[in-house]
């Protein structure tokens, strides 16, 4: 078998139509995010600190986004310079971070948030509800 040789032909398949089905996607729904100023992810976490109530502590936040330490600490640092959201340690426990949603933030993600809505309506308005159910199974999947 050369080296170059595929093994599951169709697997290859299947991965070049996700990474090509994932890049337009994003494509389509982050590029008005962007004009605004904001990042996919970060409009991710200033979506899930605003569900939360304003505020989480960052592991929940990383839980929630399924992000590295790495990761929610660069957005959460660049959203703070953005005057987005504040950083700060947790009174009960020190080595705990704390993140709010600034009022800035908060503006900006209610006044976003319905255009993103029906973008993200958009790029998935070629499947039906069936497929979009099999879809996000087939993702969990791929995920764990």
């Amino acid at each position: 078998m050369s080296s170059l040789e595929v093994g599951d032909p169709l697997a290859h398949r299947a991965l070049q139509a996700l990474l090509r089905a994932e890049s337009s996607v994003r494509r389509s729904v982050a590029a008005e995010l962007e004009r605004a100023g904001v990042s996919a992810a970060g409009f991710s976490a200033m979506v899930v600190l605003r569900i939360a109530g304003g505020s989480l502590e960052l592991r929940t936040l990383r839980r929630r986004l399924d992000w590295s330490k790495a990761n929610a600490t660069e957005v959460t640092l660049t959203l703070e310079q953005h005057g987005m959201v504040t950083r700060r340690r947790s009174l009960r426990d020190r080595r705990s971070l704390i993140i709010e949603l600034t009022a800035t933030g908060a503006e900006l993600v209610e006044s976003l948030f319905p255009d993103h809505s029906a973008r993200v309506s958009r790029a998935f308005a070629s499947l039906d509800e069936q497929e979009k159910r099999s879809l996000a199974d087939i993702c969990r999947k791929l995920a764990a």
